[in-house]
């Protein structure tokens, strides 16, 4: 297996908002917001101070965005995302092992250029796949 956990989705009405709350918890901004059309997000990443695992606040860029009906819900814990070294061959393993898979590997705007992929098991569990930076650092933005 080669996974690595990379950060955990926290779905938030209001990302300027929620990141005050997260600093005053001791969070350091590590990106700026983002905006991703494609995933119709914007997104901000957030770091404990010497943790590897990265907190990625996301919103609905607008109302009928792919995360619109999730925050309607209560928002909160939305995905867990993992880098690997070959989406592709990843994808397979966990389909194979009974995840399945909505949407294939596609480019993202977070994480220049690097694909994404969306997978989810039967325990509803939404899992974000993430190809590794060039340099192969799991935890890279």
């Amino acid at each position: 297996m080669n996974l690595s956990l990379h950060h955990v989705g926290v779905l938030v009405t209001d990302i300027k908002e929620a990141v005050l709350h997260y600093l005053r918890l001791g969070y350091e901004a590590k990106s700026e917001i983002v905006h991703d059309p494609t995933q119709t997000v914007y997104a901000q990443f957030l770091r404990l101070p010497g943790d590897d695992v990265y907190l990625e606040l996301i919103s609905p860029d607008r109302p009928d965005s792919k995360v619109g009906s999730a925050l309607k819900k209560g928002g909160g814990l939305n995905h867990i995302c993992y880098s690997t070294g070959n989406i592709d061959e990843e994808c397979q393993r966990l389909c194979s092992a009974g995840l399945f898979l909505v949407s294939p590997p596609v480019p993202a705007i977070a994480f220049p250029g690097r694909r994404i992929a969306w997978l989810r098991g039967a325990d509803r569990v939404l899992v974000e796949l993430l190809e590794r930076s060039p340099e192969g650092d799991p935890h890279g933005l």
